[in-house]
């Protein structure tokens, strides 16, 4: 196996762990916990989905490390003006989205708000969090998709 095996092994396996783990949380760990009710919610999210999110740190940087270098490797920049190849601008942006959120956007002041509009409204809050972890699935998925279909077609 070459550098390139082992970097497009690595990607689709840090994509694995860390877009299955946001399925995980959408699809699972947010019913969940909404079917529990109650004001303590939040807190049970934020308690469960913590290790995810450390482990999504990593896969999320893993991917990202790895499509940079195939991109280089290969030296296909110039897939990103040809619109046949979206699905890459689409790699790149959901990229971005989790990377900011995973690094910037949480740690920073997302976790502050949410538990303050938890303590406010907690039922509300986890319904507003399975939103928003909704459009990201989807979105992730499409992108993925698009990314399998397009490289295999």
């Amino acid at each position: 196996m070459d550098d390139l095996g082992i970097a497009r092994a690595l990607h689709v396996i840090a994509v694995v762990m860390w877009i299955g783990g946001v399925a995980f949380v959408t699809m699972v760990l947010l019913p969940s916990i909404r079917r529990r009710g109650g004001a303590d919610g939040h807190a049970l999210f934020e308690a469960l989905e913590s290790p995810f999110a450390r482990q999504a740190r990593v896969t999320t940087l893993i991917a990202g490390l790895t499509g940079l270098y195939m991109i280089w490797r290969l030296d296909i920049w110039d897939r990103f003006v040809e619109p046949a190849y979206w699905w890459m601008h689409g790699m790149v942006l959901i990229w971005l989205l989790f990377t900011m959120m995973l690094f910037v956007f949480e740690p920073w002041f997302l976790h502050a708000w949410f538990r303050r509009k938890a303590e406010a409204a907690p039922e509300a809050t986890m319904a507003l969090i399975g939103r928003l972890h909704m459009v990201l699935i989807t979105l992730s998925l499409i992108v993925v998709f698009g990314a399998v279909a397009g490289a295999h077609s």
